[in-house]
């Protein structure tokens, strides 16, 4: 009998081992002088890659490099790679360019990643404008391409011939709304951008380095650009219109202010989901358990992003530093209590659930993505033929 009870004991601190061990690190600055950092960021690392983490927003503006699809490898790092068209950049001008680039990516990844593809909106004045665009769209989903991105320029530059702005839900932009639904791809949308873009100059707003390196953006100048209420209430009719288009909103869908009114287009619009990409720092200076609730009670309807790039002029090593810097910070934020400064902010860490950072960091990109862990098996290593 004492046999039996000695052993009963012996599984059940092995089944709490376990437990305690499957879940990600709840510390505090407290208890920072009990491992190096050096462990400590090698723990949180490996916690991370268990998960098969999924960056649903990211930019490789090269054919990418060997050091670089390692780093993805040790990180168990899937990645979507998303296009997009932007007169005021000289690669982005080009969307050939950028798909030559990305079908290099995609094979030598090895599965790391995923393609989201585009159109070029400044030819939106062409009599074929919709089916231009759709020929195109087709021929990269028949390529493996598993999403389509719509980018700020709709709603905040482009106009058409008798000079009004184009909002997202224009009629003549509906037949490719269309068109990636019957493929089952998802649409992302970025549009319009943080309150900032709209206010007095502030030099300690979060986006105010932003705005002063790319004043095109910066709509207070521009009293009669549109303001980002009409932008995002176009949006909204594009989402009531198309209810079975699956819509991720980039950036928080440019509600990182508003969260209260974020979780109401949640409610109302069943297809609508947001990434994070390149607004953690708008949540870090919110009271984390107002973030963390939110996110709970939402959390199927966030995806993990970061806005994250590889420039074709930058050192690889410093790109992959970057990336993993960013990754550590983000993951520090979402699964610890730590205490600490996420990009020069005093924060306390969020402490997710594993159910819900699993949901964060794969299962929500693999159900509003579908095939972005697939995609890259779907098609010819030498890619299709350039627009």
């Amino acid at each position: 009998m004492r046999t039996l009870e000695r052993g009963v004991f012996l599984l059940s601190i092995i089944f709490a081992f376990t437990l305690i061990n499957a879940q990600p690190r709840q510390s505090s600055a407290a208890d920072a002088g009990q491992s190096s950092p050096e462990a400590s960021a090698k723990s949180e690392s490996t916690a991370l890659a268990a998960l098969e983490p999924i960056d649903t927003h990211t930019h490789v503006m090269t054919k990418g490099d060997p050091a670089f699809f390692a780093m993805l490898d040790q990180l168990h790092m899937h990645v979507l790679d998303i296009l997009l068209v932007d007169d005021h950049d000289d690669y982005r001008k080009d969307l050939k360019t950028e798909l030559e680039d990305a079908w290099a990516v995609i094979p030598a990844s090895h599965g790391h990643a995923a393609l989201c593809t585009s159109f070029d909106p400044f030819q939106f004045n062409n009599s074929d404008f919709s089916a231009a665009a759709i020929r195109d769209l087709d021929r990269d989903f028949a390529s493996g391409a598993i999403a389509v991105k719509i980018w700020k320029n709709i709603g905040m530059e482009l106009k058409d011939k008798d000079g009004r702005y184009v909002f997202a839900d224009d009629p003549r932009l509906e037949p490719i709304y269309q068109d990636i639904q019957k493929h089952n791809r998802t649409l992302i949308a970025h549009q319009a951008e943080p309150d900032e873009a709209w206010q007095a100059p502030n030099p300690n707003g979060l986006d105010y380095p932003y705005y002063k390196d790319h004043p095109i953006w910066y709509m207070y100048t521009k009293p009669d650009a549109p303001k980002k209420k009409e932008i995002l209430d176009a949006r909204d009719r594009l989402l009531a219109k198309n209810p079975k288009l699956r819509v991720v909103g980039a950036h928080l869908g440019s509600m990182e202010e508003d969260l209260e009114g974020l979780g109401e287009r949640f409610d109302r619009y069943p297809n609508f989901a947001v990434d994070t990409a390149a607004r953690v720092v708008h949540l870090v200076v919110k009271p984390s358990d107002k973030v963390r609730t939110f996110i709970l009670k939402y959390q199927d309807r966030i995806v993990y992003g970061t806005d994250l790039e590889v420039a074709k002029d930058e050192n690889v090593q410093d790109t992959i530093k970057e990336w993993e810097d960013q990754y550590a910070r983000d993951w520090r934020y979402f699964a610890t209590r730590d205490n600490f400064e996420y990009e020069g902010h005093k924060t306390q860490g969020l402490g997710l659930p594993l159910a819900v950072l699993r949901k964060l960091y794969h299962a929500n990109a693999v159900h509003w993505f579908p095939g972005i862990l697939t995609a890259h098996g779907s098609r010819v290593s030498s890619g299709p033929a350039a627009h």
